[in-house]
């Protein structure tokens, strides 16, 4: 098959998110189809075209053609106008770019894709353009999240909170919004896929009978199995990690500050907490007063953090689709302690793989009863490094999209 890939970032290299899905699919893909990569890039780094694709490893192996065009950046004025004169989410206008636009005009123009694989929401308003191309290809919306029960979970938290108010109502607004967009796009498409089965039925609620298939996120789990050569890191008592602008992982890391490590230090004096992302958010900056709480901010590779920590903790409580940080911190065989949202759409099992807490004086004796009881650590790792090994890694996960392309 010939199947052209739109993502909203370039795919490489795979570090967290939506980074790490796009590349392993790709990745598994391309061992027997022919790909082709139109990616927006972001600020910093350098732009691709197809005469330079070949020259850059490793997607320049991996695909018949790569370019990339530069994103758009919209300020807070253009965003809030755009909130204002349409009834569009926001996310629909993120990476709206006429030089996008044109170069996939062209490429349909010329080349008869089978396929065309839209990775997530923001992508979205390009399937007009496939839509209307001569020899229509068959169309593939990637969802990565149920974007709207990110936003009305967002909604749900800040608005208890009247510091938070004016995310809370950006939040309802958008939460409004996404159900009709989200709709749309999953109606549109010939196939739509989503990453648990938790997603698939909030984007079937939207559109009863959608028979969206599950393709889950994946990872390369034979890439976590040890320490990168030559690594010397901090052994962090507790890791947490992610992109520290995106607003699930600031509101986590400032509940867990607030809420659940005070509890754990009352018990456990000499703990330390290491929190691992690029960009942290300057609300996280009250957290560097406290001596205990390291903001590491980006690193090179994560997977050193994970090993060396004591247990990692996902204290999430909004979010959407499945989270990348879980199947990391389980194949890197460190001992998880997660909120409910934290391990959604992963059939992980609280004392089987993982223990699992939504309050804050739970969540805080599951972490101290993990770190003085290495039996139960012993445990859960070796099932949980089963589980994302058997259904999680990339080599697994591929076919099922396949499947998905022949049906």
């Amino acid at each position: 098959m010939r199947i052209l890939f739109l993502t909203p970032q370039l795919p490489y290299p795979p570090r967290q998110g939506t980074t790490l899905r796009n590349y392993h699919l790709i990745e598994g893909l391309a061992e027997r189809h022919a790909i082709s990569l139109l990616s927006f890039q972001e600020p910093g780094q350098s732009p691709l075209d197809d005469t330079g694709a070949r020259e850059w490893r490793p997607l320049g192996t991996l695909c018949q053609r790569v370019v990339t065009v530069p994103i758009t950046a919209r300020g807070a004025m253009q965003r809030a106008l755009g909130m204002v004169r349409t009834s569009q989410p926001d996310m629909a206008m993120r990476l709206c770019s006429r030089p996008y636009a044109a170069r996939l005009e062209h490429w349909l123009s010329e080349e008869a894709f089978d396929v065309v694989h839209i990775e997530g929401i923001e992508m979205a308003p390009y399937l007009s353009i496939v839509e209307r191309a001569h020899r229509r290809p068959l169309t593939i919306y990637d969802a990565h999240n149920a974007e709207y029960v990110l936003q009305r979970r967002a909604f749900e938290i800040d608005s208890r909170i009247p510091s938070r108010w004016h995310a809370a109502a950006y939040s309802y607004v958008q939460w409004r919004r996404l159900r009709r967009f989200e709709a749309e796009v999953c109606r549109r498409s010939d196939r739509v896929v989503a990453v648990s089965a938790t997603d698939r039925a909030a984007l079937e609620s939207l559109v009863p009978g959608l028979g969206a298939c599950v393709v889950p996120n994946c990872i390369d789990t034979q890439a976590y199995a040890g320490f990168s050569a030559g690594a010397e890191v901090p052994a962090f008592t507790l890791l947490f990690s992610g992109k520290m602008d995106f607003r699930p992982n600031v509101d986590a890391a400032l509940w867990f500050a607030r809420e659940i490590w005070p509890r754990v230090k009352a018990q456990n004096p000499t703990a330390t907490w290491g929190i691992v992302g690029k960009s942290p958010h300057r609300r996280l900056g009250p957290l560097r007063d406290d001596p205990s709480i390291t903001l590491l901010g980006e690193v090179p590779d994560v997977v050193p953090f994970l090993r060396a920590a004591g247990i990692y903790v996902i204290p999430l409580r909004m979010g959407g689709g499945t989270r990348f940080k879980l199947l990391e911190a389980m194949a890197a065989g460190v001992p998880v302690v997660s909120t409910t949202v934290g391990a959604e759409g992963v059939p992980a099992r609280t004392e089987r793989e993982l223990l699992v807490a939504d309050e804050p004086d739970r969540f805080a004796d599951a972490v101290l009863r993990l770190l003085h009881d290495r039996s139960l650590q012993e445990r859960l790792t070796a099932a949980a490094l089963s589980l994302v090994r058997e259904r999680f890694d990339w080599r697994m996960v591929v076919p099922t999209l396949e499947q998905v392309y022949q049906l």
